[in-house]
């Protein structure tokens, strides 16, 4: 999510690293484990801290917290790493309108109908 919101292709990341980005697709995805210095070299040019990659562990599996049915911070963060949404969050933030903003969250809570109990 990180890569992709600062603008950088996995080669590019890569390359920063001194790897392929055949390398960095498998970071991604979680086929290889990435050592403490190699995490610590990717927060530096993500420019975020290294706890940033931490945030919101253990993952609690849960789609909704119980006790305010507000998505989970894991469900939100799975959310925003996908492709859509951080494309339509990047498209949301970007609608000057703050009046046409909350129609568009209107519309959209009406097409997803009453929320599960």
């Amino acid at each position: 999510m990180r890569r992709l919101m600062r603008g950088l292709s996995q080669a590019a990341l890569g390359d920063a690293l001194g790897l392929t980005f055949q390398q960095v697709q498998k970071y991604e995805k979680g086929k290889n484990r990435i050592g403490a210095s190699r995490l610590q070299h990717i927060s530096q040019i993500l420019q975020v801290p290294a706890k940033f990659f931490f945030e919101g562990m253990p993952h609690e599996g849960r789609r909704h917290d119980p006790q305010t049915s507000a998505p989970s911070a894991q469900y939100v963060s799975d959310y925003l790493a996908s492709e859509d949404g951080l494309q339509l969050t990047k498209a949301f933030l970007a609608i000057a309108d703050a009046r046409l903003r909350r129609s568009i969250v209107n519309l959209v809570e009406c097409i997803a109908g009453p929320e599960d109990p």
